[in-house]
Protein backbone atom coordinates (compact mmCIF):
# COMPACT_ATOMS: atom_id res chain seq x y z
CA UNK A 1 0.00 0.00 0.00
CA UNK A 2 1.41 3.39 -0.64
CA UNK A 3 -1.50 5.21 0.74
CA UNK A 4 0.21 5.32 4.14
CA UNK A 5 3.36 6.68 2.64
CA UNK A 6 1.75 10.05 1.13
CA UNK A 7 -0.73 10.52 3.86
CA UNK A 8 1.33 11.78 6.40
CA UNK A 9 2.40 14.48 4.36
CA UNK A 10 -1.13 16.23 3.48
CA UNK A 11 -1.02 17.33 7.67
CA UNK A 12 2.47 17.61 8.03
CA UNK A 13 3.97 21.29 7.94
CA UNK A 14 6.49 20.66 5.05
CA UNK A 15 8.28 23.40 2.65
CA UNK A 16 6.10 23.01 -0.54
CA UNK A 17 9.38 21.69 -2.44
CA UNK A 18 10.31 19.23 0.68
CA UNK A 19 6.49 17.71 -0.41
CA UNK A 20 6.50 17.68 -3.66
CA UNK A 21 10.15 15.35 -3.37
CA UNK A 22 9.29 13.21 -1.70
CA UNK A 23 5.63 12.17 -2.97
CA UNK A 24 7.64 12.16 -6.88
CA UNK A 25 10.11 10.02 -4.29
CA UNK A 26 7.58 7.78 -3.36
CA UNK A 27 5.76 7.25 -6.41
CA UNK A 28 9.17 6.22 -8.40
CA UNK A 29 9.79 3.68 -5.14
CA UNK A 30 6.59 2.09 -5.30
CA UNK A 31 5.89 1.82 -9.23
CA UNK A 32 10.00 0.98 -10.00
CA UNK A 33 10.09 2.72 -12.68
CA UNK A 34 13.10 5.02 -13.99
CA UNK A 35 11.74 8.73 -13.40
CA UNK A 36 8.63 10.50 -11.98
CA UNK A 37 7.88 14.30 -12.72
CA UNK A 38 5.82 16.80 -11.77
CA UNK A 39 5.01 19.39 -13.76
CA UNK A 40 3.06 22.63 -13.07
CA UNK A 41 1.45 24.31 -15.88
CA UNK A 42 2.70 27.83 -17.08
CA UNK A 43 1.01 29.81 -19.91
CA UNK A 44 1.96 27.11 -23.37
CA UNK A 45 4.56 25.41 -21.50
CA UNK A 46 5.34 22.77 -18.60
CA UNK A 47 8.22 23.31 -16.13
CA UNK A 48 9.33 20.69 -13.69
CA UNK A 49 8.58 21.56 -9.77
CA UNK A 50 9.62 18.03 -8.80
CA UNK A 51 11.65 15.17 -10.47
CA UNK A 52 13.35 11.64 -9.24
CA UNK A 53 15.16 10.33 -11.38
CA UNK A 54 15.98 12.79 -14.48
CA UNK A 55 19.66 14.00 -14.98
CA UNK A 56 20.16 17.59 -13.13
CA UNK A 57 20.23 19.76 -16.53
CA UNK A 58 16.92 18.22 -17.16
CA UNK A 59 15.19 20.51 -14.15
CA UNK A 60 16.18 23.66 -15.84
CA UNK A 61 13.92 22.70 -18.98
CA UNK A 62 10.89 24.83 -19.75
CA UNK A 63 9.06 22.06 -22.14
CA UNK A 64 6.43 23.85 -24.61
CA UNK A 65 3.50 22.02 -25.07
CA UNK A 66 3.30 22.27 -28.51
CA UNK A 67 6.43 21.04 -29.20
CA UNK A 68 6.17 17.69 -26.63
CA UNK A 69 2.90 15.37 -28.34
CA UNK A 70 2.62 13.18 -25.31
CA UNK A 71 2.30 15.53 -22.66
CA UNK A 72 -0.09 17.50 -25.49
CA UNK A 73 -2.33 13.79 -25.05
CA UNK A 74 -1.62 13.68 -20.86
CA UNK A 75 -2.84 17.34 -20.45
CA UNK A 76 -6.14 16.32 -23.02
CA UNK A 77 -7.58 13.71 -21.12
CA UNK A 78 -8.57 13.62 -17.03
CA UNK A 79 -8.11 9.84 -17.10
CA UNK A 80 -4.48 8.31 -16.84
CA UNK A 81 -2.81 8.11 -20.33
CA UNK A 82 -0.42 4.85 -21.50
CA UNK A 83 1.67 5.07 -24.48
CA UNK A 84 2.64 1.63 -25.80
CA UNK A 85 6.06 1.39 -25.99
CA UNK A 86 6.23 1.42 -29.68
CA UNK A 87 4.52 4.49 -29.67
CA UNK A 88 6.06 6.94 -32.53
CA UNK A 89 5.72 9.62 -30.22
CA UNK A 90 9.13 11.21 -29.10
CA UNK A 91 9.15 11.40 -25.53
CA UNK A 92 10.13 14.53 -23.73
CA UNK A 93 12.73 12.42 -21.20
CA UNK A 94 14.46 10.37 -24.52
CA UNK A 95 18.35 10.07 -22.76
CA UNK A 96 17.12 12.65 -19.65
CA UNK A 97 17.34 9.53 -17.47
CA UNK A 98 20.12 9.35 -14.97
CA UNK A 99 20.03 5.91 -15.08
CA UNK A 100 21.29 5.50 -18.14
CA UNK A 101 24.75 7.97 -17.30
CA UNK A 102 26.01 5.89 -20.27
CA UNK A 103 25.14 5.50 -23.62
CA UNK A 104 21.67 7.52 -23.93
CA UNK A 105 18.64 5.05 -23.90
CA UNK A 106 14.94 6.43 -25.01
CA UNK A 107 12.17 5.70 -22.67
CA UNK A 108 10.55 2.50 -23.41
CA UNK A 109 7.28 2.90 -21.24
CA UNK A 110 5.35 5.84 -19.97
CA UNK A 111 2.58 6.88 -18.71
CA UNK A 112 0.82 9.92 -17.20
CA UNK A 113 -1.75 12.13 -15.92
CA UNK A 114 -3.26 15.66 -15.67
CA UNK A 115 -3.95 16.97 -12.26
CA UNK A 116 -6.63 19.92 -11.30
CA UNK A 117 -7.19 22.10 -8.72
CA UNK A 118 -10.82 23.42 -7.96
CA UNK A 119 -11.63 22.42 -11.60
CA UNK A 120 -8.67 24.06 -13.30
CA UNK A 121 -5.44 22.16 -15.43
CA UNK A 122 -3.17 22.41 -12.52
CA UNK A 123 -0.21 20.67 -14.32
CA UNK A 124 0.83 16.80 -14.98
CA UNK A 125 2.45 14.09 -13.74
CA UNK A 126 4.76 11.72 -15.92
CA UNK A 127 6.00 8.02 -15.29
CA UNK A 128 8.98 6.40 -17.53
CA UNK A 129 11.07 3.64 -17.39
CA UNK A 130 13.71 2.08 -19.49
CA UNK A 131 11.77 -1.33 -19.51
CA UNK A 132 9.33 -2.02 -21.65
CA UNK A 133 5.96 -3.32 -19.56
CA UNK A 134 6.55 -1.52 -16.46
CA UNK A 135 3.40 -0.20 -16.68
CA UNK A 136 1.18 -3.20 -16.99
CA UNK A 137 -2.74 -2.63 -16.52
CA UNK A 138 -2.54 -3.18 -12.91
CA UNK A 139 -0.58 -0.09 -12.62
CA UNK A 140 -2.79 1.93 -14.66
CA UNK A 141 -5.72 1.26 -12.29
CA UNK A 142 -3.39 2.18 -9.29
CA UNK A 143 -2.43 5.66 -10.87
CA UNK A 144 -6.06 6.21 -11.75
CA UNK A 145 -7.24 5.49 -7.85
CA UNK A 146 -3.90 7.97 -6.88
CA UNK A 147 -4.96 10.72 -8.69
CA UNK A 148 -7.34 12.12 -6.34
CA UNK A 149 -4.15 11.92 -2.87
CA UNK A 150 -1.85 13.68 -5.34
CA UNK A 151 -4.22 16.12 -6.25
CA UNK A 152 -4.82 16.59 -2.36
CA UNK A 153 -1.04 17.20 -2.03
CA UNK A 154 -0.49 19.99 -5.04
CA UNK A 155 -4.07 21.90 -3.43
CA UNK A 156 -2.36 21.19 0.22
CA UNK A 157 0.93 22.48 -0.68
CA UNK A 158 -0.98 25.41 -2.95
CA UNK A 159 -2.88 26.02 0.26
CA UNK A 160 -0.39 26.75 2.65
CA UNK A 161 1.24 29.01 0.45
CA UNK A 162 -1.89 31.44 0.03
CA UNK A 163 -1.96 31.24 3.49
CA UNK A 164 1.25 31.96 4.74
CA UNK A 165 1.02 35.01 1.96
CA UNK A 166 -2.25 36.07 3.60
CA UNK A 167 -0.85 35.94 7.11
CA UNK A 168 2.41 38.28 6.52
CA UNK A 169 0.54 40.18 4.46
CA UNK A 170 -2.05 40.75 8.00
CA UNK A 171 1.06 41.11 10.28
CA UNK A 172 3.06 43.83 7.75
CA UNK A 173 5.94 40.72 6.87
CA UNK A 174 7.10 39.71 3.81
CA UNK A 175 5.93 37.24 1.92
CA UNK A 176 8.88 36.00 0.71
CA UNK A 177 9.53 34.29 -2.82
CA UNK A 178 6.34 33.65 -5.41
CA UNK A 179 5.60 30.31 -5.67
CA UNK A 180 5.88 30.34 -9.38
CA UNK A 181 9.16 32.31 -11.06
CA UNK A 182 8.68 32.60 -14.57
CA UNK A 183 12.02 33.38 -15.78
CA UNK A 184 14.68 33.40 -13.06
CA UNK A 185 16.53 29.72 -12.96
CA UNK A 186 18.61 28.20 -10.40
CA UNK A 187 18.20 26.73 -7.20
CA UNK A 188 21.97 27.61 -5.42
CA UNK A 189 21.99 29.59 -1.99
CA UNK A 190 23.72 32.75 -3.69
CA UNK A 191 20.77 32.71 -6.34
CA UNK A 192 17.85 31.62 -3.38
CA UNK A 193 19.28 34.53 -0.99
CA UNK A 194 19.68 36.93 -3.69
CA UNK A 195 15.80 36.49 -4.58
CA UNK A 196 14.51 36.51 -0.96
CA UNK A 197 16.83 39.55 -0.89
CA UNK A 198 15.01 41.26 -4.38
CA UNK A 199 11.85 40.43 -2.95
CA UNK A 200 12.33 42.84 -0.10
CA UNK A 201 13.07 45.35 -2.11
CA UNK A 202 11.12 44.80 -5.10
CA UNK A 203 7.63 45.81 -2.93
CA UNK A 204 9.43 49.07 -2.15
CA UNK A 205 9.58 52.40 -4.21
CA UNK A 206 13.70 52.57 -4.03
CA UNK A 207 15.56 53.06 -6.78
CA UNK A 208 18.16 49.86 -7.32
CA UNK A 209 21.31 49.62 -8.47
CA UNK A 210 22.01 46.58 -10.43
CA UNK A 211 25.72 45.79 -10.79
CA UNK A 212 27.84 42.88 -11.94
CA UNK A 213 29.84 41.38 -14.59
CA UNK A 214 28.60 41.23 -18.73
CA UNK A 215 26.11 38.49 -19.10
CA UNK A 216 25.46 37.90 -15.76
CA UNK A 217 21.49 38.87 -16.44
CA UNK A 218 20.91 41.89 -15.21
CA UNK A 219 18.17 42.60 -17.66
CA UNK A 220 16.82 39.78 -16.26
CA UNK A 221 16.49 40.30 -12.30
CA UNK A 222 15.38 43.91 -12.87
CA UNK A 223 12.38 42.46 -15.13
CA UNK A 224 11.63 40.17 -11.77
CA UNK A 225 11.96 43.24 -9.44
CA UNK A 226 9.18 44.87 -11.83
CA UNK A 227 7.04 41.81 -12.14
CA UNK A 228 7.34 40.89 -8.23
CA UNK A 229 6.34 44.74 -7.34
CA UNK A 230 3.07 47.29 -6.79
CA UNK A 231 3.54 48.38 -10.14
CA UNK A 232 3.47 44.75 -11.94
CA UNK A 233 0.60 45.49 -14.03
CA UNK A 234 2.07 48.94 -15.86
CA UNK A 235 4.98 49.23 -18.19
CA UNK A 236 8.67 48.26 -17.81
CA UNK A 237 10.68 50.40 -20.28
CA UNK A 238 14.13 49.33 -20.76
CA UNK A 239 16.55 52.26 -22.00
CA UNK A 240 20.27 50.98 -23.35
CA UNK A 241 21.92 54.27 -22.25
CA UNK A 242 25.47 53.13 -23.86
CA UNK A 243 23.12 53.32 -27.39
CA UNK A 244 21.86 56.52 -26.94
CA UNK A 245 23.68 58.95 -29.16
CA UNK A 246 24.72 61.75 -27.15
CA UNK A 247 22.94 64.42 -29.21
CA UNK A 248 19.71 63.01 -28.80
CA UNK A 249 20.26 61.09 -25.80
CA UNK A 250 18.16 64.13 -24.06
CA UNK A 251 14.82 64.19 -26.59
CA UNK A 252 14.91 59.59 -25.83
CA UNK A 253 14.88 60.09 -22.15
CA UNK A 254 12.29 63.45 -21.59
CA UNK A 255 11.37 63.96 -24.83
CA UNK A 256 10.89 67.49 -26.18
CA UNK A 257 8.22 70.24 -27.84
CA UNK A 258 7.63 70.56 -31.31
CA UNK A 259 9.87 73.46 -32.49
CA UNK A 260 12.72 72.42 -30.29
CA UNK A 261 15.16 72.00 -32.50
CA UNK A 262 15.46 71.20 -36.15
CA UNK A 263 13.30 68.44 -37.38
CA UNK A 264 11.20 68.20 -34.12
CA UNK A 265 7.97 68.80 -36.67
CA UNK A 266 5.63 67.70 -33.16
CA UNK A 267 5.37 67.28 -29.86
CA UNK A 268 6.98 64.11 -28.44
CA UNK A 269 6.88 62.29 -24.97
CA UNK A 270 10.44 60.49 -23.96
CA UNK A 271 11.08 57.03 -22.03
CA UNK A 272 9.72 58.45 -18.68
CA UNK A 273 6.85 59.63 -20.21
CA UNK A 274 5.91 56.02 -21.32
CA UNK A 275 7.36 54.77 -18.13
CA UNK A 276 4.71 56.74 -16.01
CA UNK A 277 3.12 54.59 -13.38
CA UNK A 278 5.84 51.80 -13.86
CA UNK A 279 9.23 51.16 -14.16
CA UNK A 280 12.41 52.25 -16.08
CA UNK A 281 15.50 50.16 -16.25
CA UNK A 282 18.26 52.41 -17.11
CA UNK A 283 20.89 49.31 -18.63
CA UNK A 284 24.73 50.77 -18.48
CA UNK A 285 23.80 53.89 -16.75
CA UNK A 286 27.58 54.10 -16.14
CA UNK A 287 27.68 54.96 -19.85
CA UNK A 288 25.33 58.70 -19.86
CA UNK A 289 26.54 61.83 -20.47
CA UNK A 290 28.01 64.18 -17.34
CA UNK A 291 25.21 66.62 -18.73
CA UNK A 292 22.10 64.00 -19.21
CA UNK A 293 23.63 62.58 -15.70
CA UNK A 294 22.26 66.37 -14.22
CA UNK A 295 18.77 66.32 -15.72
CA UNK A 296 18.48 62.55 -14.66
CA UNK A 297 19.37 63.54 -11.18
CA UNK A 298 16.91 66.48 -11.12
CA UNK A 299 14.26 63.81 -11.99
CA UNK A 300 15.02 61.84 -9.31
CA UNK A 301 15.05 64.57 -6.79
CA UNK A 302 11.70 66.55 -7.73
CA UNK A 303 9.80 63.38 -9.73
CA UNK A 304 10.10 65.90 -12.72
CA UNK A 305 11.13 65.94 -16.46
CA UNK A 306 11.41 68.84 -18.65
CA UNK A 307 10.97 68.27 -22.26
CA UNK A 308 13.60 70.20 -24.45
CA UNK A 309 11.80 73.20 -25.38
CA UNK A 310 9.05 73.08 -22.89
CA UNK A 311 8.47 75.94 -20.23
CA UNK A 312 7.16 74.28 -17.54
CA UNK A 313 8.18 70.76 -16.16
CA UNK A 314 6.22 67.60 -16.15
CA UNK A 315 5.23 65.37 -13.11
CA UNK A 316 6.14 61.74 -13.62
CA UNK A 317 5.50 58.70 -11.46
CA UNK A 318 8.83 56.25 -12.31
CA UNK A 319 10.65 53.80 -10.17
CA UNK A 320 13.73 53.73 -11.64
CA UNK A 321 16.52 50.27 -11.95
CA UNK A 322 19.38 51.12 -13.24
CA UNK A 323 22.04 48.39 -14.32
CA UNK A 324 25.82 48.57 -14.83
CA UNK A 325 28.83 46.77 -15.54
CA UNK A 326 30.79 49.19 -14.05
CA UNK A 327 32.34 49.99 -10.94
CA UNK A 328 30.55 53.19 -10.27
CA UNK A 329 32.44 54.41 -7.51
CA UNK A 330 35.71 54.20 -9.43
CA UNK A 331 34.32 56.37 -12.15
CA UNK A 332 33.11 58.83 -9.73
CA UNK A 333 36.44 59.33 -8.14
CA UNK A 334 38.05 59.33 -11.86
CA UNK A 335 35.45 62.36 -12.85
CA UNK A 336 32.85 60.79 -15.30
CA UNK A 337 30.18 60.03 -13.21
CA UNK A 338 28.26 62.66 -10.75
CA UNK A 339 29.01 61.72 -6.99
CA UNK A 340 25.25 63.06 -6.18
CA UNK A 341 23.19 60.86 -8.89
CA UNK A 342 25.18 58.07 -7.92
CA UNK A 343 24.50 57.94 -4.18
CA UNK A 344 20.71 58.65 -5.61
CA UNK A 345 20.79 55.47 -7.73
CA UNK A 346 22.40 53.33 -5.64
CA UNK A 347 20.10 53.95 -2.63
CA UNK A 348 19.52 49.80 -2.66
CA UNK A 349 22.94 48.43 -4.78
CA UNK A 350 22.59 44.56 -5.55
CA UNK A 351 25.72 42.84 -7.06
CA UNK A 352 24.68 39.73 -9.36
CA UNK A 353 27.05 37.26 -8.82
CA UNK A 354 29.04 35.77 -11.92
CA UNK A 355 28.33 32.58 -13.24
CA UNK A 356 31.18 30.57 -11.97
CA UNK A 357 30.03 31.32 -8.44
CA UNK A 358 26.51 29.34 -8.90
CA UNK A 359 27.71 25.67 -8.97
CA UNK A 360 25.01 23.48 -10.63
CA UNK A 361 22.67 26.06 -11.46
CA UNK A 362 25.10 25.95 -14.45
CA UNK A 363 23.48 22.46 -15.25
CA UNK A 364 19.83 23.72 -14.84
CA UNK A 365 20.37 26.75 -17.69
CA UNK A 366 22.16 24.39 -19.63
CA UNK A 367 19.29 22.10 -19.46
CA UNK A 368 17.13 25.63 -20.68
CA UNK A 369 19.21 26.54 -23.51
CA UNK A 370 19.47 23.20 -24.69
CA UNK A 371 15.78 22.60 -25.10
CA UNK A 372 15.35 25.97 -26.65
CA UNK A 373 17.75 24.61 -29.35
CA UNK A 374 16.23 21.33 -29.77
CA UNK A 375 12.51 22.86 -30.26
CA UNK A 376 14.93 25.74 -32.88
CA UNK A 377 17.06 22.76 -34.43
CA UNK A 378 13.97 20.44 -34.84
CA UNK A 379 15.73 17.31 -33.09
CA UNK A 380 14.44 14.80 -31.50
CA UNK A 381 16.48 14.67 -28.00
CA UNK A 382 19.71 17.13 -26.85
CA UNK A 383 21.15 16.01 -23.58
CA UNK A 384 24.76 16.74 -22.47
CA UNK A 385 26.93 13.67 -21.94
CA UNK A 386 28.81 13.62 -18.58
CA UNK A 387 32.04 14.53 -19.88
CA UNK A 388 30.21 17.30 -21.04
CA UNK A 389 28.57 18.32 -17.96
CA UNK A 390 32.00 18.27 -16.19
CA UNK A 391 33.38 20.35 -18.54
CA UNK A 392 30.65 22.82 -18.10
CA UNK A 393 31.09 22.69 -14.38
CA UNK A 394 34.54 23.37 -14.52
CA UNK A 395 34.92 26.30 -17.36
CA UNK A 396 35.30 29.84 -15.58
CA UNK A 397 32.60 31.17 -17.90
CA UNK A 398 33.76 34.67 -17.91
CA UNK A 399 30.91 35.57 -20.45
CA UNK A 400 28.78 33.97 -17.87
CA UNK A 401 25.14 33.08 -18.84
CA UNK A 402 25.67 34.95 -22.28
CA UNK A 403 28.45 32.89 -22.88
CA UNK A 404 26.90 29.45 -21.61
CA UNK A 405 24.07 30.33 -24.05
CA UNK A 406 26.10 30.66 -27.22
CA UNK A 407 28.26 27.89 -26.30
CA UNK A 408 25.20 25.72 -25.79
CA UNK A 409 23.95 26.99 -29.49
CA UNK A 410 27.29 26.09 -31.26
CA UNK A 411 27.95 22.85 -29.52
CA UNK A 412 24.10 21.66 -30.39
CA UNK A 413 24.69 22.85 -33.86
CA UNK A 414 28.21 20.95 -33.89
CA UNK A 415 26.80 17.64 -32.37
CA UNK A 416 23.90 17.91 -35.31
CA UNK A 417 26.23 17.77 -37.92
CA UNK A 418 28.28 15.13 -36.76
CA UNK A 419 25.25 13.30 -36.33
CA UNK A 420 23.27 13.68 -38.95
CA UNK A 421 20.46 12.64 -38.00
CA UNK A 422 17.12 14.87 -36.44
CA UNK A 423 15.51 11.86 -34.59
CA UNK A 424 17.83 10.04 -32.39
CA UNK A 425 19.33 11.37 -29.23
CA UNK A 426 22.15 13.52 -29.78
CA UNK A 427 24.34 14.29 -27.05
CA UNK A 428 26.73 17.06 -27.08
CA UNK A 429 30.44 15.71 -26.07
CA UNK A 430 32.64 18.06 -24.16
CA UNK A 431 34.81 18.12 -27.27
CA UNK A 432 31.63 19.75 -28.96
CA UNK A 433 31.86 22.97 -26.29
CA UNK A 434 34.90 23.93 -26.86
CA UNK A 435 35.61 25.68 -23.74
CA UNK A 436 38.51 24.69 -21.44
CA UNK A 437 38.01 22.82 -18.01
CA UNK A 438 39.15 23.70 -15.09
CA UNK A 439 41.76 21.54 -14.88
CA UNK A 440 43.19 22.62 -18.63
CA UNK A 441 42.64 25.95 -17.03
CA UNK A 442 45.52 25.20 -14.58
CA UNK A 443 48.19 24.23 -17.58
CA UNK A 444 49.44 27.52 -18.99
CA UNK A 445 48.17 29.20 -15.59
CA UNK A 446 51.65 27.00 -13.97
CA UNK A 447 53.48 27.92 -16.83
CA UNK A 448 52.39 31.29 -16.90
CA UNK A 449 54.66 31.29 -13.85
CA UNK A 450 58.02 31.84 -15.36
CA UNK A 451 56.77 33.21 -18.86
CA UNK A 452 57.38 37.29 -19.55
CA UNK A 453 56.58 38.22 -23.14
CA UNK A 454 58.36 37.55 -26.02
CA UNK A 455 60.54 35.10 -24.06
CA UNK A 456 58.95 32.14 -26.42
CA UNK A 457 57.02 31.03 -23.16
CA UNK A 458 53.02 31.42 -24.42
CA UNK A 459 50.52 34.43 -23.56
CA UNK A 460 50.56 34.84 -19.66
CA UNK A 461 47.31 33.60 -18.11
CA UNK A 462 44.66 36.58 -17.09
CA UNK A 463 45.32 37.63 -13.71
CA UNK A 464 41.75 35.69 -12.37
CA UNK A 465 43.33 32.42 -14.10
CA UNK A 466 46.66 32.77 -12.04
CA UNK A 467 45.00 33.38 -8.87
CA UNK A 468 42.36 30.83 -9.29
CA UNK A 469 45.25 28.41 -10.25
CA UNK A 470 47.07 29.88 -6.92
CA UNK A 471 44.10 29.49 -5.08
CA UNK A 472 43.46 26.21 -6.22
CA UNK A 473 46.87 24.32 -5.77
CA UNK A 474 47.19 25.71 -2.11
CA UNK A 475 43.65 24.02 -1.62
CA UNK A 476 44.59 20.77 -2.29
CA UNK A 477 47.48 21.01 -0.54
CA UNK A 478 46.24 21.40 2.33
CA UNK A 479 43.38 19.05 2.36
CA UNK A 480 45.85 16.46 1.15
CA UNK A 481 47.99 17.43 4.86
CA UNK A 482 44.47 17.20 6.67
CA UNK A 483 43.59 14.21 4.76
CA UNK A 484 40.67 15.74 3.26
CA UNK A 485 39.03 16.99 6.84
CA UNK A 486 37.59 20.30 6.13
CA UNK A 487 37.51 21.53 9.22
CA UNK A 488 41.05 20.77 9.99
CA UNK A 489 41.62 22.42 6.62
CA UNK A 490 40.04 25.65 7.12
CA UNK A 491 41.95 25.93 10.54
CA UNK A 492 45.41 25.53 8.22
CA UNK A 493 44.43 28.15 6.30
CA UNK A 494 42.79 30.51 8.81
CA UNK A 495 39.46 30.86 7.17
CA UNK A 496 36.07 30.42 7.75
CA UNK A 497 34.87 26.68 7.13
CA UNK A 498 31.72 28.07 5.39
CA UNK A 499 33.76 30.43 2.97
CA UNK A 500 36.30 27.81 2.52
CA UNK A 501 33.33 25.41 1.11
CA UNK A 502 32.45 28.08 -1.21
CA UNK A 503 35.66 29.19 -2.09
CA UNK A 504 36.15 25.48 -3.46
CA UNK A 505 33.03 25.29 -5.12
CA UNK A 506 33.88 28.93 -6.85
CA UNK A 507 36.86 26.89 -8.12
CA UNK A 508 35.64 23.36 -9.31
CA UNK A 509 36.70 21.11 -6.27
CA UNK A 510 33.74 20.44 -4.85
CA UNK A 511 30.10 19.75 -5.96
CA UNK A 512 27.64 22.42 -5.05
Amino acid sequence: MIEPLILPDLVAELPAAVRMQRLVHVLREHFQCGAVVLLQRSEDCLKPLAAAGLVQEALGRRFEIASHPRLAALISRKEPTWFDPDSPLPDPYDGLLDSSPGEPLPVHDCMGVSLYGEGRLWGVLTMDALRAGTFDEAARRELQALIPLIEACVRVTRLEQENRTLRLSRTGEQPGLPAIDEHVLGHSPIITGLLEELSVVADSELPVLLSGETGVGKELFARWVHSNSRRADKPLIHVNCAALPETLAESELFGHVKGAFSGAMTDRGGRFDAAHGGTILLDEVGELPLSIQAKLLRTLQNGEIQRIGADKPIKVDVRIIAATNRKLAESVAAGDFRADLYHRLSVYPVPIPPLRDRGNDILLLAGHFLELNRIRLGVRSLRLSPEAEQALLGYQWPGNVRELEHVISRAALKALGRNGSRQGIISLEAAHLDIASAAQVNEPVADSLSATPGDGAGELASLRQFTDACQRQHLRAALERANDNWAAAARMLDIDPSNLHKLAKRLGLKAS
